[in-house]
């Protein structure tokens, strides 16, 4: 990780862009890079003039929805297929993905944006969403809003504290548990009135 920051700071305009889209799609997939990490220290290159603060958010919007878009579609494309191949049953246990999968239908699609807000779940709630067969203009709304949410506010958060940025890793963990009830209750609040409009149309 350090090599990689020491990269991207060496980089100027268009390479340092290309190269976190990369890295951010890489690391949905299976890279071994903490996305959460990656985004924090993208913001605190900001302070360094390295970057600039709305093409950063613009680029890690289009790297983070197109990670997590493969997973989505994979899971919709292969399903209990690519389950029983070896390497995939290690990475997704068929239980959690059975878990994921109860959660997604007690939710609905609405439980995507929640998604976005638990990096130990992303990548199994996704595929398992996507082996529902939920439309993919739903996981485009939900992840895409839930991401238009979460990385101004994380790029606003770094450059208001400064130099002591890495400080925000530390708040991002230990105020996920408070938030998550929230974003829950917020997402399932929009998928409510999303089907109650979508009645009241065609009623």
């Amino acid at each position: 990780m350090d090599s990689l920051m020491a990269l991207l700071q060496s980089l100027q305009g268009a390479p340092a862009y290309l190269l976190l889209f990369a890295v951010l799609v890489g690391s949905g997939v299976g890279l071994p890079v903490n996305e959460d990490l990656l985004l924090v220290a993208a913001a605190a290159l900001t302070l360094r003039h390295v970057m600039e603060p709305v093409p950063l958010v613009a680029v890690a919007w289009c790297g983070v929805l197109c990670a997590d878009g493969l997973i989505f579609h994979w899971g919709r494309r292969f399903g209990p297929q690519l389950l029983r191949h070896r390497l995939t049953a290690r990475a997704l246990p068929q239980r959690r993905v059975d878990a994921m999968q109860h959660a997604v239908q007690r939710w609905g699609p609405a439980c995507i944006f929640a998604v976005r807000f638990m990096p130990g779940l992303r990548s199994a709630l996704l595929f398992a969403a996507g082996s529902l067969q939920i439309r993919y203009r739903h996981f485009f709304l939900f992840d895409g809003a839930a991401a238009l949410v979460e990385l101004p506010l994380l790029v606003w958060a770094v450059r208001r504290v400064g130099g002591n940025w890495e400080q925000i890793l530390d708040l991002v963990q230990r105020w996920r548990a408070v938030l998550l009830p929230g974003v829950v209750l917020l997402a399932a609040a929009a998928w409510l009135t999303v089907r109650w409009r979508s009645r009241r149309r065609n009623g």
